[in-house]
């Protein structure tokens, strides 16, 4: 799974924050290889340009928190559809 999709499914759980989606993918896909934070800025910015994801206000602490939008949404059951049926 593309840290793209990992981060959609992630997201369906609801809002989070840069380093806590970093954490629940590194946790949930059990990756071989480490996976820099750094990516995950850079793809959570790609997926806010693409619609898939907003912002959702802040922490307590003032971190930005990421939401998925409807197109997110379903964009994340499909890739759960397409992963469930192989």
């Amino acid at each position: 799974m593309s840290l793209r999709h990992s981060l959609l499914a992630v997201l369906t759980l609801g809002p989070a924050y840069g380093y806590q989606l970093h954490a629940e993918v590194v946790e949930r896909t059990r990756r071989d290889a480490p996976l820099n934070v750094g990516q995950v800025y850079s793809t959570l910015d790609r997926l806010r340009r693409d619609g898939l994801i907003e912002d959702a206000g802040s922490t307590p602490d003032n971190l930005p928190l990421y939401a998925l939008t409807d197109a997110g949404a379903i964009e994340a059951l499909c890739d759960q559809a397409i992963a469930n049926s192989a």
